[in-house]
């Protein structure tokens, strides 16, 4: 069986509304759909197709080295400076917790930040040249 690239990222969020403020308002993407009776929401930035699922309860947040599951998900920049505009952006979008700056990745020349957005979804912006 031969497979392709990810079709899109399904992530359950604490705050629909805030994650999607995040997408849309912060990183420029768009919605392109929902689901009502969820309620979810679909965003892209034409190359990626996020759904964002609202979660009923929330008893505590995700633990990356101790539950199974999403570790961080990986956005690509296309250039040095579009990484530090983009952390300079997410930086200061309100319910943004910054968990490093941009910085060099083993070594370089690769540059990337790690952010957790409003629902606590840990994001990395990447540039890899």
């Amino acid at each position: 069986m031969k497979t392709q690239g990810i079709h899109h990222l399904g992530l359950t969020v604490s705050d629909l509304s805030a994650s999607t403020e995040f997408f849309v308002k912060c990183l420029g993407w768009s919605v392109a759909g929902g689901n009502r009776e969820y309620p979810a929401n679909f965003v892209t930035n034409g190359e990626s197709f996020f759904t964002l699922w609202q979660a009923n309860d929330v008893a505590k947040p995700f633990d990356r080295k101790n539950q199974v599951g999403l570790h961080h998900v990986a956005i690509r920049v296309p250039s040095e400076h579009d990484l530090s505009k983009c952390y300079e952006d997410v930086s200061k979008f309100h319910g943004v917790t910054v968990e490093f700056a941009p910085e060099l990745l083993l070594g370089g020349p690769a540059r990337h930040c790690m952010i957790y957005e409003p629902s606590g979804i840990r994001i990395e912006f990447i540039w890899a040249p």
